[in-house]
């Protein structure tokens, strides 16, 4: 047992820490959904949810639009209660994020054999929320923009719950619970399928790999239940994907950027890998990402204090072999993934596609959980082997200990605080734009009760997005379109 008072004390403090400092990052994002204002896409898909209702939003984007129907369906309850729906999503990403995270870690670390403890837990979910949602190039919209968190975070909420479901159902004992998991499982990915290609292509990649790896006769699953789940969470993803795909709306916007050379063509898989290398590129040059693996490894640490060795975990042992490859099974997932993003990026937006960073979430997310794995195993044999053998004196051992909780500890609060840069920009851009956008709405609603059809409209950029008047030609401006229509009038003009 680690005996060790002062680290008995440590790790907690760590953990509290933690749980301070990243919470407050992941808060201050839900407040600033109180600011958040319409802009680009808001616009389009406000009036459309007011006038056309949930299921007439859905027939639209099925036969205009893009064909993602679970897209749709969700982006019509969020406007249809008005501007409410936009404020409060940012909160409630976050609050099922964390939980979502926090009893899927609990899963692990008890499968493991080893001891859940809260702390831990919390901090790990919230570095990599905060990580997530602020260390990319496009904070505003990866939280805030409800365009783009309905088609690229949201998705990577529901991977988490529906792993969690699997987790929960697989092995359990009564037959209608085991069933329901197995409905759920294709009845959620065919909604995947029409809500986001890219998270799409990234969930059935680990899908087929834990598929293949939970075969029974590689002794890491002893049923054939796992198998099923994830055969048919593939087969949901593939319904899902040809009903997007077939779709009129999707055709329709594939005729509008038909691609200049074929994607799959040697010249086409060139450029794609060149925009997938400078993805990368832009990722790998945040060094705040590592802070995921430093949490990951007071999570680990923490699954092994007061416990007392040998630990096992509570089913019979797998061929080394197969740990192995069930470790390295995010590796692929992660580059194949991405790849694909940038693929799908690139026949719908050209060589420009990759800059896109709102979608790069799909995967993030998976390499943000993975390095947070990774680091919670690093922990968990840093604790193993620091403790040693039942009997052994321990030695300098407790000192091992407190430096790894120092260390990693130290690590994930400074990956949090170069956070805190890109934090304050966003709250300064987010609320300064609400003021403005507030005092214009104002103007525009009171020329609008004095009878005016062609008001003045002042672009506010927040976030990268596009405003009215992005084109010189009115009749391609398909935002101000759709700020006249929000408004009900004929025509906006630039206001300077």
């Amino acid at each position: 047992m680690l005996r060790s008072s002062f680290l008995r004390g440590l790790l907690p403090a760590a953990g509290g820490i933690l749980v301070a400092a990243a919470g407050a990052l992941v808060a201050v994002g839900c407040f600033l959904g109180l600011y958040v204002r319409p802009t680009s896409d808001d616009w389009c898909a406000a009036y459309k949810a007011r006038d056309l209702g949930v299921t007439g939003i859905t027939a639209d984007f099925y036969l205009t639009q893009n064909g993602r129907v679970t897209n749709a369906f969700l982006s019509g309850l969020v406007y249809s209660g008005g501007p409410a729906g936009t404020k409060v999503l940012p909160a409630l990403i976050a609050v099922a994020l964390t939980a979502g995270l926090v009893l899927l870690g609990r899963e692990g670390v008890r499968r493991l054999g080893g001891t859940p403890r809260l702390l831990p837990l919390t901090a790990a979910a919230l570095v990599v929320q905060a990580l997530l949602y602020y260390g990319g190039p496009r904070p505003y919209q990866v939280l805030l923009w409800a365009p783009a968190t309905i088609s690229h975070t949201v998705p990577a909420v529901i991977g988490v719950w529906a792993l969690l479901l699997a987790v929960r159902t697989v092995g359990h004992p009564r037959p209608a619970v085991r069933r329901g998991g197995l409905a759920a499982a294709f009845l959620l990915a065919a909604a995947i399928g029409t809500l986001s290609e890219p998270f799409a292509f990234v969930s059935g990649l680990l899908a087929a790999g834990a598929g293949l790896l939970a075969l029974p006769r590689l002794g890491l699953a002893r049923t054939w239940r796992p198998f099923t789940w994830c055969l048919l969470w593939c087969a949901g993803l593939l319904g899902g994907l040809l009903l997007l795909h077939t779709s009129p709306g999707a055709r329709w916007r594939r005729a509008q950027q038909p691609p200049a050379e074929p994607l799959l063509s040697a010249s086409g898989l060139r450029g794609t890998f060149e925009d997938w290398l400078h993805m990368w590129g832009s990722t790998t040059g945040q060094w705040a990402y590592l802070g995921a693996a430093a949490a990951g490894v007071l999570l680990g640490l923490g699954t092994r204090l007061g416990t007392r060795p040998p630990w096992r975990p509570r089913r019979p042992p797998v061929p080394r072999r197969l740990w192995v490859l069930l470790l390295l099974l995010p590796v692929p997932v992660v580059v194949l993934g991405s790849f694909a993003v940038v693929l799908g990026l690139r026949s719908g937006y050209g060589p420009t596609g990759w800059t896109y960073a709102r979608t790069w979430t799909s995967h993030l997310a998976v390499t943000l959980v993975a390095l947070c794995l990774y680091g919670a195993l690093l922990g968990e044999r840093l604790a193993r082997t620091a403790a040693g053998r039942p009997g052994a004196r321990p030695g300098p051992r407790p000192a091992v200990l407190v430096a790894g909780v120092l260390v990693a500890g130290g690590m994930a609060l400074a990956s949090a605080a170069a956070l805190v840069p890109h934090v304050q920009q966003l709250t300064t851009a987010t609320v300064t734009r609400a003021v403005a956008w507030d005092g214009q709405d104002a103007r525009i609603r009171a020329e609008i009760a004095r009878g005016a059809t062609d008001v003045g409209y002042r672009p506010l950029y927040v976030g990268g997005l596009a405003e009215p008047f992005f084109t010189a030609a009115y009749d391609r401006d398909w935002v101000a379109a759709c700020v006249a229509e929000w408004y009900g009038v004929d025509r906006i003009h630039r206001r300077r």
